[in-house]
């Protein structure tokens, strides 16, 4: 039997369980995880070189982390409703640390992707249960304010991981990178443990649909591997077809499940309400685009601009900081006049701002960057925030949990999907394109083969320059492979942008009730 309960915010007094305390309670373990996310990609290099690790290995460090997130995300969501969200975020709190610390200590790249996998399973943990505290915490008027804050968190600790990443890279080895998860967790797991409340399981079903989570579990691991696979092995290879072929199978088993337990993993009842279904599409589609458009701009600036690292996190510096201050505007915003408006405007303004970046060139002024980052900051910050309170705000409190992990599993294979599919049109279009531009620098045209064999260098911003070739030859083959790189960047961009108006239009049909006013009952 399933019955609902009112939020823990009800019977707590003073400090312990007010909501403000419960957001800054979970801020940390929040940004302990999105930090992850990104640090990690500086410590890649020094990983490779102590570990001894090829690229493929170096790559799964990233997939595996990825794995384990996408398969329990929804699973774990649907546990916090079980068993209480406040359990379940101090359970994600100590398991992540202590994953981190086994990364740290480990001597071989395997035991490290063992290992990242189970970190990645803990971060799925920690993070529809916090999202769950928050939908219990704050009153309806003000959820759309709790959203904005905790995008501005995710916004600040994804710029703060490439920067505290080398810092701490450079002084004290790759190792640094997990081992600064320890006095985060620890800040995190004893604010956690004072200032949240405890909390009844919302949802206290008899039974619980183990059916239900094995299927769902073997759909989206075998999505992800496919969306892995695909940038190397390519769409027609049998390593991305297979696991395909076995997602649509899992993936509608699972659908028709769902309709028989009494109390199913995802009630499929929820979708009933169309701005739930309109922001679980939207989600996909803005990670879809901004995911696997912003995927290239770093070789963009690197590879083509010549830019250092340091220098280029200074061109990225307006986006997350536009997100930082946009978040918090943004929830006051739909605390006032619903999700419907500002998420149409801001799906509007990524749209632009992608647009601009389809005309990049290799000498776009930093100006010209900044001010399309600041409209496609603004417009993500609307977004997001709007998204999140369509999905999380409309459904029953004891569904809090799995809306919550179904939201973040459509940004997670949202970003998959963008990175497999836009990286695809870089290669066509580099590919096609590459030949062209070596004769029209007046150099000798690769084939169709060696222009394939090229395009992996080229795509990440570089050039295929022959040994002891002179300057002048050196200078014609960089411009000729930058010239490509850029017809592929702007297509890309160009349906990023293409897309994300679509789902403008897609934004019109969710209705013009404010945020969490739940319509639907399952």
């Amino acid at each position: 039997m399933t019955t609902t309960t009112p939020p823990a915010r009800a019977a707590a007094r003073g400090l312990r369980g007010s909501p403000w305390a419960t957001l800054v309670a979970i801020s940390f373990g929040v940004m302990m995880v999105a930090l992850d996310g990104t640090i990690v990609a500086v410590a890649n290099p020094a990983i490779g070189r102590d570990l001894q690790a090829s690229l493929a290995e170096l790559q799964w460090v990233t997939h595996g982390y990825l794995l384990g997130l996408a398969v329990f995300l929804i699973t774990a969501g649907k546990l916090g409703d079980r068993f209480g969200h406040r359990r379940m975020y101090l359970v994600g709190v100590v398991g992540f640390v202590a994953a981190s610390v086994a990364i740290a200590l480990s001597s071989g790249v395997a035991a490290l992707v063992a290992f990242r996998i189970l970190q990645g399973l803990f971060g799925a943990v920690l993070s529809p249960a916090a999202m769950g505290l928050l939908r219990a915490s704050f009153p309806p008027h003000r959820l759309g304010r709790a959203f904005g804050l905790f995008g501005s968190l995710l916004s600040a600790a994804n710029a703060a991981g490439p920067i505290v990443g080398g810092v701490l890279v450079s002084a004290f080895g790759w190792q640094a990178a997990f081992y600064v998860n320890v006095p985060v967790g620890a800040v995190a797991l004893g604010l956690g443990l004072w200032l949240l409340s405890a909390d009844r399981p919302a949802d206290t079903g008899a039974r619980f649909d183990l059916t239900g989570v094995a299927l769902l579990t073997v759909a989206i691991f075998a999505l992800v591997w496919s969306l892995v696979e695909a940038p190397t092995a390519g769409w027609t290879a049998v390593s991305t077809l297979a696991p395909l072929a076995v997602f649509g199978v899992f993936g509608t088993v699972f659908v028709l499940w769902e309709r028989r337990p009494a109390d199913p993993l995802l009630p499929l009842g929820m979708f009933r309400h169309p701005s739930v279904s309109i922001g679980v599409v939207l989600m996909l589609l803005m990670a879809l685009s901004l995911m696997g458009s912003l995927f290239f701009v770093t070789f963009y600036l690197q590879g083509v601009l010549g830019l250092s690292p340091t220098r280029a996190g200074t061109f990225l510096l307006p986006l997350m900081l536009t997100m930082g201050v946009a978040s918090p505007l943004a929830g006051r915003l739909l605390d006032r006049i619903g999700a419907k408006t500002p998420t149409v405007a801001g799906l509007v303004s990524s749209a632009a701002g992608l647009f601009l970046l389809a005309r990049l060139d290799t000498d776009t002024a930093f100006g010209y960057v900044t001010a399309a980052f600041v409209l496609l900051g603004a417009g993500l910050s609307l977004v997001m925030t709007g998204a999140t309170a369509a999905i999380v705000g409309n459904v029953p409190m004891r569904l809090a949990g799995v809306a919550s992990g179904m939201q973040q599993s459509a940004m997670q294979l949202g970003g998959s999907l963008g990175t497999a599919v836009l990286g695809a049109v870089m290669s066509t279009v580099i590919v096609a394109t590459l030949p062209g531009h070596y004769r029209a620098a007046g150099l000798a045209a690769p084939d169709a083969g060696q222009a394939a064999d090229m395009q992996s260098t080229v795509a990440q911003g570089g050039a295929v320059v022959p040994d002891g070739a002179a300057a002048e030859v050196v200078h014609a083959v960089t411009r000729a492979s930058h010239a490509a790189f850029l017809d592929g960047l702007h297509l890309a961009f160009g349906i990023a942008a293409v897309v994300m108006a679509a789902a403008a239009g897609l934004a019109l049909f969710m209705r013009t009730a404010r945020a969490a006013e739940p319509a639907v009952h399952v």
